[in-house]
């Protein structure tokens, strides 16, 4: 009888431990980083860090995803929280420097980067997104608005590019600047569209009418494109967060006003089809081939292309409707997923901190900052006069001055307005080829 008594005492003082135990994990639970619960989160990480330390971590897609997608829902997640950065596109502008810095002090290790590699480069990621995004935005558009979109675009983008280049000159100027310098070595590589796009293509160019190497070019050059995004993508936050406050400016991703006033997408809720999403896989890998084949026989860019043919297609109405709803229900799920995932690869490959630490000074920065202020602002006005949503324009013309489609993923992630993606490209890749071509022929001239 005692012995019994004896037993249920102890059971009953072990219940408050019990229930302290089950109270504490329930609250672990349900703290989050991102969409993972705080418990399952550690032990992924923990999972991923350990093959990387001991080599075992594949060096492919698989390893590359597990990688950037760790790190992308840890940055994103701590982007949305901190004060005063979450305001201005804190996840993206974390995704972006935290991992370019971690490579800069060689804390990522070997396993790491080749996997990521591999996946950003091999594999070529980048431009994978980039065309489930732009096709499945683009036949989820009004067929109306689509069109008013891309004609209407063009003059904040040619009005911001003119202002900016000359805003860019006359503050290297006040700063002691060579006119000559600062257009093609600050102005030209930050709305040159991009360093494969831009900057590459320009070193070759310049090489080859002042002489000595390419890579010599490039060095000179990467840092005002590295500045002129990061700018970019704080400016881009702080457009939304003016539209936020008055919603009489913004589209929250669309670009021209309708006459009526009714919405100018067609996203209607629907019931999520899985097999339509893998038709819609299908119709983005396809129009991106359709891209690189055009090139090989007009020489236009094939992303520019790509996003023709869709509009086209859009346009013609010859797609059927549920094949459009799988390519739109892919781009939701893409840009809802892998956007911080995929910044954060192009952090650790496309973000060179340690050219940009090498010629940085404040004038310089400044100067930068010029070209990129001033594009937004130009977009944002001219916008404003095109009956467009001024804070859409300025964002979709502020992406000519990104790091091309690096940049454009960064600056509408910055402010949540993904479904821009297509005038961005358009933005960045028309933007950045006249770039290229009109300074080549001024240097050529001049030289």
């Amino acid at each position: 009888m005692n012995t019994k008594t004896n037993l249920e005492a102890v059971t009953e003082s072990e219940l408050p431990i019990q229930n302290n135990i089950k109270s504490l994990w329930e609250k672990l639970m349900k703290a989050k980083v991102g969409v993972l619960p705080l418990p399952l989160y550690i032990v992924l990480a923990a999972i991923i860090l350990t093959a990387s330390v001991y080599n075992t971590l594949p060096a492919d897609m698989i390893g590359g995803f597990a990688v950037i997608m760790i790190l992308g829902i840890l940055l994103g997640d701590l982007g949305q929280r901190i004060p005063i950065l979450k305001e201005i596109g804190g996840p993206a502008i974390l995704a972006l420097l935290v991992p370019s810095i971690l490579v800069f002090l060689n804390v990522i290790n070997t396993s790491s980067m080749e996997a990521v590699t591999t996946l950003m480069k091999t594999s070529n990621f980048l431009y994978f997104y980039i065309s489930c995004l732009v096709v499945g935005s683009i036949l989820g558009m009004n067929r109306k608005m689509l069109i008013q979109g891309f004609t209407r675009m063009f003059v904040p983008l040619i009005v911001g590019t003119v202002l900016a280049v000359v805003a860019g000159m006359l503050v290297g100027l006040l700063f002691g600047y060579d006119l000559q310098h600062t257009f093609f070595y600050i102005v030209v590589p930050i709305i040159g569209g991009g360093i494969g796009e831009g900057i590459l293509p320009l070193s070759i160019a310049y090489s080859s009418i002042l002489g000595g190497s390419a890579e010599s070019f490039v060095s000179q050059m990467i840092p005002a494109a590295v500045i002129g995004n990061i700018f970019a993508v704080v400016s881009a936050g702080l457009m939304m967060r003016l539209g936020e406050k008055k919603k009489h400016l913004s589209g929250n991703g669309k670009l021209v006003k309708s006459e009526d006033g009714n919405e100018v997408h067609e996203e209607k809720e629907k019931v999520i089809d899985f097999s339509l999403m893998g038709a819609g896989l299908l119709i983005a890998c396809t129009f991106f081939i359709v891209g690189t084949l055009g090139q090989k026989f007009i020489g236009v860019p094939g992303p520019v292309i790509m996003i023709l043919f869709a509009t086209l297609i859009k346009c013609l109405k010859v797609m059927p409707h549920k094949m459009e709803d799988g390519a739109h229900n892919l781009y939701k799920f893409i840009s809802t997923s892998l956007t911080w995932p995929l910044m954060v690869g192009l952090g650790m490959l496309y973000i060179p901190l340690e050219d940009v630490v090498k010629i940085v000074t404040p004038a310089y920065v400044i100067v930068c900052a010029s070209v990129v202020f001033v594009m937004m602002l130009s977009g944002y006005f001219v916008g404003k006069l095109m009956k467009m949503y001024p804070v859409d324009a300025a964002i979709v013309t502020g992406c000519h001055s990104g790091l091309g489609g690096t940049g454009d993923v960064a600056i509408l992630s910055a402010s949540k307005r993904m479904a821009l993606m297509p005038f961005a490209q358009v933005a960045t890749r028309i933007g950045g080829v006249s770039t290229v071509i009109l300074a080549s022929l001024l240097l050529k001239l001049l030289s």
